[in-house]
């Protein structure tokens, strides 16, 4: 198996898909546990996971659903160990590719990168469009083509695995017997109305109820609070750039933006659809055709399959060498001006190709990097001001003991919030550096303002507590309707249970399933087929069915389920009719078994991950993990 995963990671069409390895799947055991004095989150075969990259992915994660702050301290740590257990996977899937030797090169980055749409202008590459969409997320394109480079190794060992995966005849054609198997049965509703009026809720019961459950009624601790804020966003809204700025800081960077020598082509493609030798003799007609004199920009129109470039005479735009990766890019880097050459063979197709110009190398004009210029700097501009106002903001809580005074330092505003708990999600996206810096001591009693405290990278607060609301027990009063409501579906429940088991029982001592579900005010459904991809069944109902034994000879099986509306089916299995597969078009057959090869696939592949990290030395710092009230 080895060997097939082996070829298939150097196969091309391991890179025509560019993402990132989702790894979601977490496995326990196996690891060593360090304690002290490590400055690593944990280790595998030697390698560190550092606390900086553990936290950086924990912050991302949190940033990405706000809520998961907001949750008890013992399942934040679980979030912990499972983003820490996902940076261990992927350090052993790394290990193992760096002893495989497999690479990713820069030309095959260059290749992926070329074909993603949001980095072309009409159908072509464009690096403007690509450092600028880079810069506004905050990304250097080192920085990112080294992480996609990470990405497509990754990939190309999933695909490998997953390409490597068989499902047998015999194995599929159980699979659609299962899949498309048809179960008859009948089935008789309990619903909640027909127990209803046997219900019975009485105070005694409502205040034994909230004498016995103290913690359900608890409203937390809460503060109103007063706080200023400074946001990057807002400072950002109001720099201004003039040309005369934009001009000026060109000159002084323009070395940064210096360009790789371009040449401006021309080509006609002729595609080898089926007859790559009668593809061969067009191109060569054509070449004639060109060196005869005939227009080349027309014969590109009238002639070229390459649908991006025909309609401009066959124009390829200013590219540089690697933006022209493959053999037209060599033709074209090896010709003068003028030239004409062909027929150039490439992928699909074809070429005859006539260089029309070439750009020697240096800085890229002034219009052309004026967008990315604009960005640049208008980003340093905020940058500034907003690490003035952070400034401002420090200097004047030295001596401050009104939160207006800091307001006043920075042109801000005042803002409250009232009955903020440390499960709230809002005003402050549910940071955890928001509660610890609200609930501290010394805040919390209003003797002190906080701290300047930094939200993110973008938003900076200063908080002051009003008033500190203690936790308390709501009143039975407030809370009575909830009580009841409960007290109601728990007897419900209890009630609907029995005449279940009433009924089974019924049918236990020889009663028909009808006259039994009739005694205990069930309403019985015609007796219906189920199948396992039915829209519209209960899912209860269909689970507790497909997973029932199946009936023997005159002897339904029987059972009952909660169902979706949250009351009671009691149903009787009465046949079961395996699948017949060649009732199932050719077509459906064939992507079946493509989607159940890939579902085999993706188990391969995390079985193999399993068995890496399996044999792997990994150390985890127990303190790295438990670390979770603060970012590091």
């Amino acid at each position: 198996m080895l060997q097939k995963i082996r070829q298939k990671l150097t196969g091309w069409v391991a890179l025509t898909v560019l993402g990132v390895i989702g790894l979601s799947f977490v496995f326990v055991g196996g690891a060593n546990f360090a304690t002290i004095g490590s400055n690593y989150a944990a280790q595998v075969d030697g390698i560190d996971i550092g606390i900086g990259q553990f936290e950086a992915a924990y912050r991302e994660r949190l940033q990405s659903n706000p809520q998961l702050a907001a949750l008890p301290e013992d399942y934040r740590l679980r979030l912990r160990t499972n983003i820490l257990e996902q940076l261990i996977q992927q350090r052993v899937i790394d290990n193992y590719l760096d002893e495989a030797g497999i690479r990713v090169s820069d030309q095959q980055l260059t290749d992926i990168v070329h074909r993603i749409p949001e980095f072309q202008v009409d159908g072509n590459f464009n690096r403007e469009t690509y450092e600028t969409l880079l810069a506004q997320n905050g990304i250097e394109p080192a920085q990112y083509e080294a992480s996609r480079k990470v990405a497509m190794r990754r990939l190309q060992l999933q695909l490998a695995i997953r390409g490597s995966s068989v499902v047998p005849p015999s194995g599929y054609r159980r699979f659609l017997n299962l899949a498309f198997e048809h179960r008859i049965v009948t089935t008789a509703a309990i619903t909640a109305a027909a127990v209803a009026g046997e219900i019975n809720v009485t105070d005694e019961m409502i205040t034994s109820f909230y004498d016995d459950n103290v913690a359900m009624f608890n409203l937390p601790e809460t503060a109103d609070i007063e706080y200023v804020e400074i946001l990057r966003d807002a400072v950002a809204a109001d720099v201004r750039v003039t040309e005369e700025q934009l001009q000026e800081y060109y000159e002084l960077n323009k070395d940064g933006y210096e360009q790789d020598e371009q040449r401006q082509a021309r080509h006609i493609l002729i595609l080898f659809d089926d007859d790559e030798a009668g593809a061969e003799i067009v191109a060569d007609e054509m070449l004639t055709r060109v060196r005869a004199g005939e227009f080349f920009a027309e014969l590109a129109r009238q002639y070229s399959k390459d649908g991006g470039t025909s309609a401009n005479g066959g124009d390829l735009g200013a590219l540089t060498r690697t933006q022209m990766p493959d053999a037209l890019g060599d033709a074209v880097f090896a010709m003068q001006e003028g030239e004409v050459e062909g027929p150039v063979k490439g992928d699909f197709g074809f070429h005859i190709v006539r260089l029309d110009r070439i750009l020697e190398s240096g800085p890229l004009p002034y219009e052309q990097v004026r967008a990315s210029l604009l960005t640049e700097l208008q980003e340093q501009e905020a940058d500034g001001l907003f690490l003035e106002l952070e400034r401002k903001l420090s200097n004047a809580l030295f001596d401050a003991v009104d939160i207006r005074v800091l307001a006043e330092a920075v042109g801000g505003e005042v803002q409250t919030v009232a009955g903020f708990a440390r499960d709230s999600a809002e005003p402050f996206a549910a940071n955890p550096l928001a509660v610890d810096a609200i609930f501290g001591p010394t805040v919390l009693s209003g003797v002190q303002l906080s701290e300047v405290t930094e939200l993110s990278v973008s938003r900076t607060v200063v908080f002051s507590v009003i008033k500190h609301n203690e936790a308390t027990r709501d009143a039975l009063d407030n809370v009575r309707d909830q009580i009841v409501t409960t007290l109601t579906g728990n007897q419900s429940e209890d009630l609907m249970a029995g005449r279940a088991r009433q009924m089974l029982d019924a049918i236990e001592a020889g009663e028909d399933f009808v006259a039994a579900a009739v005694s205990v005010g069930a309403e019985v459904a015609a007796p219906a087929v189920m199948r396992r991809d039915t829209a519209d069944a209960d899912q209860f109902v269909a689970v507790a069915i497909f997973t029932a034994l199946k009936p023997t000879q005159g002897n339904p099986t029987l059972g009952s389920t909660r169902n979706d509306a949250g009351e009671y089916t009691v149903y009787s299995l009465d046949a079961v009719i395996a699948g017949r597969p060649e009732s199932i078009p050719l077509a459906e057959r064939d992507a079946g078994k493509v989607q159940l090869v890939d579902q085999v696939g993706i188990g391969d592949f995390n079985a193999f991950v399993q068995a890496l990290r399996a044999n792997a030395e990994i150390i985890i710092n127990e303190d790295a993990l438990a670390a979770q009230d603060r970012f590091q």
